[in-house]
């Protein structure tokens, strides 16, 4: 029987498409599936309490950010918030990227209106652009080649840094952003670098060698598995190993958008061997979410699903808990992560800058820190916890969110925002999130 496909995009050259997909489907994988069985394992180590997810990236990627500068910057924040978290929690952190592959969007109205002309909504870089005109908006199949050559020109950038040494712990101040010199945190980081350096110190004077396994870092990938054309093309069997595997990204996850259980994109990640993200929230029925762990994780395999519960500061305390029951009273045992962003979403109306005037979403740091702080309570008191978190970040110096040490506030929107879905937090803004999380995780040690 088929199953309905949510969130598609309606492309007016069904041969165009085909011959993209045909192209597509005879390119050489993204990522291997050696890698992706070993981000099973390491989600698993984070399910047991072992290790702890750092997920994040940016809302949605564009092929303009495909640059070294803006990969080096996004990698930076990555390995900086990672190795403040390693020391707070005493743990192996599981870096996964929301990068090579984030160019899919989902959307909550099927067209924009803007001076009463309405177009198709920008769904991101894989389907259409964002400039607001009928021929930008138009669904392209050519573009799914364009998202493929970005996401691999990303990955082959960020393989040549990490084996070049560019994660070398030795040399975490090699990852600094100048521009969060001034932070509040600044000091902290600093001291933490330090403790670390000293703790290599004395282990190389001991031991006379460096670990090879300190000089660089596991590093994964992860989108929403969205456009499912595309994904379906990189989808291959693979010799001498059991199973299909999604080959575009180590995890694909299913957004709020299309989770239900009869649905095609549960139908499609059901037959993958990779590890499965799903999104959580307030529109989530409890018995809805069990019926998808059933189809997609039915011999309850270690490290196979992560689910990834974004409800809000407001809503968590009363949303989070009857999720938690249901999916343990159903003897689930998997991997749980917070994204505090999703839910504290609002929109303002800038009064300053070249922006002003026109509404844009933003998300109120403290808002962020909030749902952050209550779902590491809320999983204590239902005898769950926290194994991740789930952001979306920028090493660029970007004004998207409201708050942190510096006070942004709604006027300093406009002066640097630049994402054209959703907020996100800047550097500086991150390394303060990882602080927090850094207390709570060695509070629990």
């Amino acid at each position: 029987m088929a199953k309905s496909a949510a969130q598609q995009p309606s492309y007016d050259d069904c041969a165009a498409l085909e011959a993209v997909l045909a192209e597509l489907a005879a390119l050489p994988p993204l990522v291997t599936s050696g890698e992706v069985l070993a981000l099973k394992q390491q989600l698993a180590a984070a399910a047991r309490g072992e290790a702890f997810v750092l997920q994040a990236g940016d809302c949605a990627e564009s092929f303009a950010q495909c640059r070294p500068d803006a990969i080096t910057a996004q990698l930076k924040i990555l390995l900086q918030m990672s190795l403040v978290l390693v020391h707070g929690s005493g743990r192996r952190v599981v870096r996964l990227a929301r990068l090579a592959g984030q160019y899919a969007k989902p959307r909550s109205a099927d067209a924009e209106v803007r001076d009463g002309v309405s177009l198709p909504a920008y769904r991101g870089d894989n389907v259409n652009r964002s400039e607001f005109s009928a021929a930008a908006r138009r669904p392209d199949p050519e573009l799914l080649l364009r998202g493929y050559e970005r996401a691999a020109l990303t990955l082959n950038f960020v393989r040549a840094l990490v084996d070049g040494g560019f994660a070398d712990i030795h040399h975490p101040e090699q990852w600094d952003l100048s521009f969060a010199h001034a932070s509040p945190s600044r000091d902290e980081y600093e001291r933490i670098v330090n403790e670390i350096r000293a703790s290599l110190d004395f282990a190389r004077t001991l031991t006379g060698e460096d670990h090879p396994a300190l000089t660089r870092v596991d590093f994964f990938t992860s989108h929403e598995a969205l456009v499912l054309p595309y994904e379906q093309a990189l989808t291959r069997q693979v010799p001498r190993r059991d199973g299909w595997f999604n080959l575009s990204t180590h995890l694909p996850w299913i957004g709020m958008r299309t989770a239900s259980p009869d649905g095609a994109h549960v139908e499609y990640a059901r037959g993958l061997s990779n590890p499965i993200g799903i999104k959580v929230g307030p529109a989530t029925e409890p018995a809805a979410l069990v019926r998808t762990l059933e189809a997609i994780d039915p011999h309850r395999e270690p490290g196979r699903v992560t689910l990834i519960h974004r409800f809000g500061a407001d809503r968590i305390a009363e949303g989070l808990p009857p999720v938690l029951r249901a999916v343990r009273a159903a003897g689930w045992p998997g991997l749980w992560i917070c994204d505090p962003m999703h839910g504290n979403t609002e929109t303002v109306v800038p009064t300053d800058g070249a922006g002003a005037g026109r509404p844009v979403k933003t998300r109120a740091f403290a808002k962020v820190m909030l749902e952050l702080e209550r779902a590491f309570e809320v999983h204590a008191s239902c005898g769950t916890h926290l194994g991740g978190v789930h952001i979306e970040v920028t090493g660029d110096d970007v004004t998207e969110c409201t708050g942190g040490s510096r006070g942004l506030s709604d006027a300093d929107l406009a002066r640097a925002y630049r994402s054209a879905v959703d907020p996100r937090l800047n550097a500086e803004q991150a390394l303060e999130l990882s602080m927090l999380m850094a207390r709570h995780l060695r509070a629990g040690r």
